[in-house]
């Protein structure tokens, strides 16, 4: 985008569409819902956990002939981050000749819907998930819907209605994009910033309102670093997991907000025979299938994480800048000796991640300087052992994991480290499709009359 338009463009249904005077601070969801009156597309919490929201992002491959399609929390993700993308809602799936998709038609088969308000997240998830694996199993699906919450249905139908849609042949299957790939070439954003009559970087914003707010989207590192030296207050945007929690439930309005996914630098990963170098824009998504065979304990970390809407955006920069006290990457890469790659303008410096941190939600970086990049070892020299990591996952923690795996410096940061999953349906799912939450619930009131008893029991005092 060579000018100030003041209009996000992304493609959705085979048409562009063009949201122009848009807050920067808008949601997806309240655009779908307020404006383009797709209300298929449910509001529950607001904060990324119940995944009524859940809608597909597409990006055009590098050779333009082909769409990745991701889940993401519509109502956290900030509008302006779709320019040059595309989109689906649920209402996308419906065929031109009125026939449903193929997990539309198995939720009904199977009586996956009640209430019906969690569905079509449900739907989306799904649909996702057939997009990228072709067969999955259980485990597969029971992951899928991991973000997604039902009251009211229970999850074995669900997770039968997508075994059955998984026998579908595979073009109806397949999300219908003919007509969007040449509209995504169309509007495909620039991939070198734009430079003023004596050399320097002019950082053109995709949002810009009268008073200087402004939400700019750059192309590459350098012009990322040039805008955070001439803006150093700028509030940094990755996955919007956080951001988009903030805009959402404390009403903030950060008044320049920087976009790093559009960066290419910062989405690749880099590996050597010593190192991984994970760019500050990596998904976390990326990260764990990276990590899966070196470190499964840490990619089981980062399963339970998230969902996989949140897995999808969110990345390991964020949450280590983040520096939140529950933070779940933290306490494993200071047991893995990760370090961070830190740019200030053209300055780079290395730094370990336990010196990163001065307090809760302090650290080191400078005025404009940001993560450019997570460096994570090969092969474990401090790493945390399969066992080690099995019975912290059980005890729900890492607490006593990282006391007896890390650096005497690094422990004090992590004693707080708890929750290693967001509130989810991972274990909701999984108990359901085994018949466990029945049970579950069966054991609860045998130990209540359990105690009731042993109090009618106790001697008088």
């Amino acid at each position: 985008m060579s000018e100030v338009t003041n209009t996000v463009r992304f493609v959705l249904d085979g048409r562009i569409v063009e949201a122009r005077g848009v807050r920067r601070t808008t949601t997806v969801l309240d655009y779908l819902r307020e404006h383009l009156h797709r209300t298929g597309t449910k509001e529950g919490c607001a904060e990324g956990d119940c995944g009524a929201c859940v809608v597909l992002v597409g990006e055009l491959s590098e050779d333009g002939e082909r769409v990745h399609y991701v889940p993401v929390n519509s109502c956290l993700q900030l509008l302006p981050t779709l320019d040059g993308k595309s989109l689906k809602t649920v209402e996308s799936l419906q065929r031109a000749d009125g026939c449903l998709h193929p997990v539309q038609e198995a939720m009904v088969a199977c009586h996956g819907s009640q209430c019906g308000f969690c569905t079509p997240g449900i739907v989306m998830s799904l649909a996702g998930l057939l997009q990228t694996v072709r067969q999955p199993g259980r485990a597969e699906v029971n992951d899928a819907l991991s973000g997604n919450l039902c009251r009211c249905t229970g999850y074995r139908p669900i997770v039968d209605a997508a075994l059955q849609a998984a026998q579908a042949p595979a073009e109806t299957l397949r999300i219908d994009d003919a007509a969007d790939r040449p509209l995504l070439r169309q509007i495909r954003r620039a991939s070198e910033p734009l430079y003023g009559l004596e050399g320097d970087i002019v950082t053109q914003p995709v949002l810009r309102t009268r008073k200087g707010s402004e939400f700019v989207s750059p192309a590459t590192v350098d012009e990322l670093a040039d805008y955070l030296l001439k803006n150093p207050e700028a509030t940094l945007l990755a996955g919007s997991t956080e951001i988009g929690l903030k805009v959402n439930k404390n009403f903030e309005r950060p008044e320049r907000i920087a976009y790093v996914g559009q960066v290419a630098e910062l989405r690749r990963v880099q590996a050597d025979a010593r190192s991984w170098r994970i760019g500050a824009a990596v998904p976390l998504a990326e990260v764990q299938t990276l990590l899966a065979e070196a470190y499964p304990d840490f990619a089981e970390v980062l399963r339970r994480f998230g969902s996989p809407p949140i897995r999808s955006t969110a990345t390991l920069a964020g949450n280590i800048a983040n520096g939140s006290p529950i933070g779940d990457s933290m306490p494993c890469l200071m047991a893995l000796d990760a370090t961070l790659l830190l740019r200030r303008g053209t300055q780079t410096r290395e730094l370990p991640l336990t010196q990163f941190y001065t307090g809760q939600k302090r650290n080191v970086l400078q005025s404009g300087e940001f993560i450019e990049a997570v460096r994570l070892p090969a092969a474990a020299r401090r790493g945390v052992s399969r066992a080690q990591g099995q019975q912290a996952l059980r005890a729900g923690h890492l607490g006593h994991t990282v006391r007896t795996a890390l650096p005497a410096r690094g422990r004090a940061l992590c004693r707080g480290a708890r929750g290693l999953q967001r509130p989810g349906a991972v274990t909701r799912a999984g108990a359901a499709d085994r018949g466990g939450a029945r049970g579950s619930r069966a054991r609860g009131r045998d130990g209540r009359r359990a105690r009731r008893r042993r109090g009618r029991e106790l001697p008088a005092a």
